[in-house]
């Protein structure tokens, strides 16, 4: 007698159901050798179904042990498992189990891709199998535009992919018209003829009929097993022996090829699904385009309130008399003199001084009068405070020095006189007090030290305006610039000696604007930095968001991963799917964000807003980095999930 390719020996199988412990096999004992073709009978609760999950090593006894061609399986792990069923086992399914975002061809190449077949060796195949079993001109269809007997067609096309040698069919005419059943009995009894071990599990015992061998099942155990003695039914060309089961190790080009067909399907399952795609990924897009927009929008901002006190002046001190601006003595103390800009002037690490004196007048041009602050500076100051020359000249040092009564306004000044008249300032001479004054150029209003942009600024040199209007030879400060490469607090305690020394005490306060803008730029960091955090937790809330979707993907398809699980998908294979498929929603999701956020910044800028959304290259690559690594993060526990599934509960969850 030959050898058994399967054999069973005192199996059990027994189901926990709340305190209970259902008994569903009892002490089975059962051989099928190869090439038979066997049909198992019983009532609906039998245990017909489980004995034939235990056979496709869809599900593990609890008790006994099963050996397939010698080999034992109880000690196999679920990859090696895996294997087995892949090369070795084919399945035929009552309900088909063919995926619906596959076409016919796809669903038969699938046991094909999972054994890292190459792709044309697979669809030649596929498509011969397909063509032998009468659908060939359906290759290109869908389960959803086929028949019910050619769904069950490309499921046994799909049971013969990898020539498998058990066939195990489940109910296989139960979802069948008579017409349809009979001609899926006749294939079966083919592949039967070819030498396939072939184990039909049915209630029909006409379908039984077609079998050489009828056992029958009744309450978990086998009461009957009625064998056929004549041998001449079985055809001497049979497949192989089952080789030995190891677990060979995957060369790089077949994990390259593995990932490749698993982004190939995940896309496929996406595109399948775009409502519940975009639904996962709206989180992301909105999280993604949250981040991006408010760190553009912090960078905009910071660069616009530097650019503000920048227009002060860049990197400079202010030397006032007095301790503070509150010292009411100040205006008593006349230590600060020429004398000292003028020594400051040569020190290394100023670059530019000016001395400047100011007091407030009225102006006066035709009809028109208003009141001005006075501004007496020197020569250097348009330079030291970053002025923007916007028509005519500045004075010169022979200026300062003649005490000329040229004259520079700014912008607001040059409105209010001249802007009804409609004349060009420059040339003009306008009344400062009494005192009659040739405009010789414009400025664009700034913000200075001597009060708002929104003054009507007269910019004098300091000679002409002690001369003319104070009488009086001290100065209200003295305003430097220091260089580049010196550090402003260094800068400070060196201003601070110097003068000391001259003064023979400290008589002044030093106010420094740079101090001024890098505590603004840290509070913009610090405000840029509270609201990416905001915006960080919205990412977080979509991720969540992902996961929370994903995991009820996997709930959804948990006959899908049974289906790719008795068809020999490995764990590995089913979480590089899942895993997939988190990061491309996450990275599609993603790059939408980054649209979203570019095109909200092109909108806001076209508003005319008095400053930009500033986008940096950075920003968009940690953030798209970001979409990526949320789709790791929150796609495995799900990925996880999908891959432990047991394959016969994901199966009966159909």
């Amino acid at each position: 007698m030959a050898a058994a390719l399967v054999e069973l020996k005192g199996i059990s199988r027994e189901y926990q159901s709340g305190e209970r412990t259902i008994a569903v096999l009892k002490d089975v004992h059962l051989s099928i050798t190869e090439g038979e073709m066997v049909a198992i009978v019983g009532p609906s609760g039998s245990g017909k179904s489980t004995l034939m999950n235990i056979i496709g090593l869809l599900d593990r006894p609890s008790a006994g042990t099963y050996a397939i061609a010698g080999s034992e399986t109880h000690r196999l792990d679920s990859d090696a498992l895996s294997k087995l069923r892949r090369e070795h086992f084919g399945f035929i399914f009552q309900r088909y189990h063919l995926l619906s975002e596959l076409s016919a061809l796809g669903n038969v190449e699938i046991p094909a891709i999972y054994a890292d077949q190459p792709n044309e060796a697979r669809h030649t195949r596929a498509t011969a199998l397909l063509d032998r079993l009468g659908v060939g001109d359906r290759t290109g269809h869908k389960p959803g535009q086929l028949s019910g007997g050619q769904q069950q067609r490309v499921s046994i096309a799909r049971a013969l992919m990898n020539n498998a040698n058990v066939i195990l069919a489940d109910e296989p005419t139960g979802a069948l018209d008579q017409k349809s059943g009979e001609e899926v009995l006749a294939i079966l009894s083919e592949l039967h003829a070819e030498g396939h071990t072939v184990v039909i599990v049915t209630h029909d015992m006409k379908v039984a009929a077609r079998a050489q061998r009828v056992i029958e099942i009744s309450d978990g155990r086998i009461v009957a097993d009625g064998r056929s003695h004549d041998e001449n039914n079985r055809n001497s060309h049979k497949h192989g022996s089952v080789p030995e089961m190891e677990r060979g190790s995957a060369s790089w080009r077949d994990l390259g090829n593995r990932l490749r067909e698993a982004f190939l399907m995940a896309t496929l399952a996406l595109n399948a699904h775009r409502l519940r795609t975009f639904l996962t990924m709206l989180g992301i897009i909105i999280g993604i385009a949250s981040v991006v927009n408010v760190v553009a929008l912090g960078e905009g901002s910071q660069r616009k309130v530097l650019a503000n006190i920048n227009s002060l002046g860049t990197n400079t001190l202010e030397i006032f008399p007095g301790k503070s601006f509150g010292d009411t003595r100040s205006g008593r103390i006349k230590t600060l003199v020429v004398a000292d800009a003028d020594a400051l002037t040569k020190l290394t690490y100023v670059s530019a001084v000016t001395p400047t004196v100011s007091t407030s007048k009225t102006i006066r041009f035709g009809p028109t009068e208003a009141n001005a602050l006075i501004n007496g500076v020197g020569n250097a100051y348009f330079s030291v405070k970053g002025s923007k020359l916007v028509a005519g000249r500045l004075f010169d040092a022979d200026d300062v020095r003649r005490m000329v009564q040229d004259g520079v306004i700014d912008q607001n000044t040059a409105t209010t006189l001249f802007a009804a008249k409609g004349l060009d300032p420059t040339g003009q001479v306008i009344f400062v007090g009494k005192v009659p004054v040739r405009v010789i150029g414009v400025i664009a209003s700034q913000q200075g030290g001597f009060g708002s942009s929104d003054n009507l600024s007269v910019y004098l040199p300091y000679t002409s305006v002690q001369a003319r209007f104070l009488g009086d030879m001290s100065l209200r400060s003295i305003t430097l610039r220091i260089n580049d490469d010196t550090g402003s607090a260094l800068a400070v305690s060196a201003v601070t000696q110097f003068l000391e020394s001259r003064h023979g005490t400290r008589d002044f306060f030093i106010l420094n604007t740079d101090d001024i803008r890098q505590t603004i730029a840290s509070t913009t960091r610090t405000m840029t930095l509270l609201v990416s955090a905001i915006a960080v937790i919205s990412l977080l809330v979509g991720g969540i968001g992902v996961m929370n979707i994903m995991l009820v993907s996997v709930s959804e398809r948990i006959a899908e991963i049974g289906v790719r699980m008795a068809v020999g998908a490995r764990r590995q294979d089913i979480l590089q799917q899942f895993l997939i498929e988190a990061v491309l929603v996450c990275l599609l999701g993603g790059a939408l964000g980054i649209g979203l956020a570019l095109s909200f910044g092109l909108a806001f800028n076209r508003l005319g807003s008095n400053f930009s959304l500033v986008y940096s290259g950075s920003t968009i690559a940690l953030a798209f980095t970001c979409s990526c690594v949320i789709g790791l993060t929150f796609g495995y526990l799900p990925a996880r999930n999908a891959s432990r599934l047991d394959p016969v509960a994901a199966l009966s969850r159909d």
